[in-house]
């Protein structure tokens, strides 16, 4: 039996095992598909959550371990904290690739429309996190650009109430973690501190990890007012391996002669909630906050490896209106606006290496140096409304998004004194100065019928939207002196069935979604959005006690994503091709044993499958499994330790792969079998 057909096997037998269930609902809540806490079970769509405790066995040293629980989410690991991400797509990479999934810390998008970095989660706390939401579908109703595949919500815990946690990790490769949370409540108000402390060597040379988050949190609340602050600092150091022609547990980094390449990143947001109950009805809430952003790094896969410094300063507003006409019908009306302003330099330190072609059109000095002041506002509303045992819901996003541009430099194709680079030119170009503005309007609609108390069937139909992201725009290469791009859109249809009771509920979902105007770089190496692409898959998610001590967890899909339009690459049409970086069947199974009162053990067996690494389909990663073993044990009420031992079978596989015509195949081996410790002691 292949693994597919077993995946679809499992889904036939957990079909069946509805009856064995109870009748009584677990309350699951949700900030991320709603912007207010609604329970999850009613809402017509599939939202996964990865809860406290799930976190706390898993003790992530990065973000994909924890998102490989998620049915439809991909996330391939790079060096140290980076990563490429997929959800409901295929991974996405490129200047503008991170433009497709929305980020967020609790409801407030990580950076700003146009500025996002493809490794952004980095900058969230989820190491401490309460919990992950992951939305699947397009958000943009809700969260505008950017959210077009989905939203990752990472929520951090409101820690101004009496409680303390310590916490150490430990583990191979020189592993280690240092936590604390802390807490004091303060009569109708109250201050808190989340903070985190990483340090890892890596098992390669050139991953060594550095970095430090804190949360900061103020509470206060009176009669029919309530006020939450938050602050969240992080800070980044890490060396950046590069990749390595195979996937072995020996394999070596290829680096540029004499580059040490490195990744430094900073990031600070602050925000203010404000809420007030206006009567029985009627409530208002306000959220200011403020980002500020600088990033350093080496690029290391370019020729010459140059150096990229980019840094995001802004302020914004989410504002949300909510009216209840009566019991079976409320209202949301909501406006959001921003104003960032970014910068960005890139300088070459020596000279390239290769053929005469890349040393003379890659030369030493300045390539870019720019800044851009962007202003975004959109206005929202949304209903919901029930009719016996229907639900309507339907909402409108219209958002208008302005860039004003200043090229710093000489305009066009030029070495940064004004000379002209041999053979026909710099590879790099810059624009002249300009201004571009962008806007979309994004529906939804969906419906759900409740059929018995376990059962629900539900549909939706909405569409996403994203502009195009500053280095789409200002980031040119050879001869195209402007990026003439529109906003990508995508249109999404999904059905679905859910069923819920104590002890077993689960979640099978089919999509489609067509994307336009696909922004990717083509084989001029210029940046167009006449692209295409078709996205279809079946997603499954359940979570079942099998008796008192076995529960079991399953997260799978199937998927076909393809390119939509015509291009030809090396003589081939890529039309209907798979696009690459998109495994067909991923699965995430998890079986959880409380063998004893304080003891509890984990399995899990993830699942890759095969997937092509070249637009033509001609290159291909054949993909793997891989099985870990986690354990908790109480040692009493104050002290817990975990246990963990990674790739248990000392598999070696590829985080990441792909291939280009100049390298060949490119692999960014994954860890061998390695453990890891942790002791966390509350009061």
């Amino acid at each position: 039996m292949t693994t597919h057909h077993a995946i679809l096997s499992a889904f036939c037998a957990v079909m069946t095992c509805q009856t064995l269930a109870q009748q009584e609902s677990i309350e699951r809540i949700t900030t991320t598909a709603s912007r207010t806490a609604v329970l999850a079970d009613t809402l017509p769509l599939m939202l996964s959550t990865v809860d406290e405790h799930s976190l706390q066995m898993l003790a992530p040293t990065h973000i994909e371990e924890v998102l490989k629980q998620v049915a439809g989410a991909n996330l391939q690991r790079g060096n140290g904290q980076e990563y490429l991400p997929a959800l409901r797509s295929q991974v996405f990479s490129g200047a503008g690739a991170c433009g497709g999934i929305l980020t967020a810390e609790d409801g407030i998008p990580l950076r700003a429309a146009g500025f996002c970095n493809v490794n952004e989660l980095f900058e969230a706390h989820s190491e401490m996190a309460q919990r992950i939401e992951v939305l699947k579908g397009p958000g943009s109703v809700l969260y505008g650009s950017n959210a077009v595949h989905g939203v990752v919500n990472v929520i951090t815990p409101d820690t101004s109430y009496d409680n303390a946690l310590l916490g150490l990790d430990l583990g191979s490769y020189g592993y280690q973690r240092y936590k604390v949370r802390a807490g004091k409540a303060l009569n109708n108000s109250g201050i808190g501190i989340n903070a985190s402390v990483t340090s890892d060597s890596g098992y390669r040379a050139n991953e060594s990890v550095t970095q430090q988050k804190v949360n900061l949190r103020h509470r206060y609340s009176a009669s029919a007012f309530a006020l939450q602050t938050g602050v969240t600092f992080t800070n980044l150091q890490q060396d950046t391996a590069g990749y390595a022609s195979d996937h072995s547990h020996d394999a070596v980094a290829a680096l540029p002669d004499g580059v040490d390449p490195y990744r430094d990143a900073r990031s600070l947001r602050l925000w203010t909630k404000a809420s007030w109950d206006l009567s029985g009805k009627n409530s208002v809430t306000v959220t200011p906050y403020l980002r500020d952003q600088q990033m350093e790094f080496i690029k290391h896969y370019l020729p010459g490896a140059p150096l990229e410094r980019n840094s995001q300063s802004g302020v914004g507003m989410l504002s949300l209106w909510q009216h209840e006409l009566n019991a079976n019908l409320q209202l949301q009306l909501g406006f959001d606006s921003e104003y960032t302003r970014g910068d960005m330099y890139e300088y070459q330190q020596q000279s390239a290496s290769g053929s005469p072609f890349v040393i003379e059109t890659v030369p030493v000095g300045k390539h870019y140096d720019y800044d851009v002041s962007a202003r975004l506002y959109a206005p929202f509303a949304a209903m919901s409304m029930q009719l016996g045992d229907w639900q309507l819901h339907a909402g409108v996003r219209y958002e208008n998004i302005r860039y004003n541009y200043h090229n710093n430099m000489l305009t066009g194709r030029t070495k940064d004194d004004g000379t002209p680079c041999a053979l026909g030119g710099c590879r790099y170009n810059r624009p002249p100065s300009s201004v571009s503005s962008f806007d979309d309007i994004s529906p939804k609609l969906a419906v759900s019928y409740q059929l018995n108390s376990t059962g629900q069937l539900y549909a939706n139909l909405s569409r996403g939207y994203r502009a195009p992201q500053t280095a789409e725009l200002y980031q040119l290469q050879r001869e195209q002196n402007v990026a003439d791009l529109q906003p990508e859109t995508a249109n999404n249809l999904e059905l679905g069935y859910r069923y819920v009771q104590d002890n077993l509920r689960y979640t099978l979902a089919l999509y489609q979604m067509s994307k336009h105007n696909f922004i990717f770089r083509d084989s001029n190496f210029f940046n167009v959005n006449d692209g295409a692409s078709r996205h279809q898959g079946i997603e499954f998610e359940l979570d079942y006690d099998l008796s008192d001590s076995i529960n079991m967890k399953i997260a799978a899909t199937h998927a076909r994503h393809r390119y939509h339009y015509s291009e030809i690459l090396n003589g081939v049409d890529i039309n209907g091709n798979d696009i690459d970086t998109a495994p067909r069947t991923l699965a995430n199974i998890q079986v959880d044993w409380q063998a004893g009162n304080n003891l509890q053990l984990a399995l899990e067996w993830h699942y890759i499958s095969r997937y092509y690494t070249d637009a033509e389909n001609l290159h291909q990663y054949g993909g793997h499994n891989l099985f870990n073993l986690r354990s908790s044990w109480n040692i009493n009420s104050q002290f817990t330790l975990f246990a963990r031992v990674n790739n248990l079978t000392n598999r070696a596989y590829a985080e990441r792969a792909d291939y280009s015509s100049f390298d060949g195949d490119r692999y960014y081996p994954g860890r061998p079998r390695n453990i890891s410790l942790s002791l966390i002691y509350q009061w």
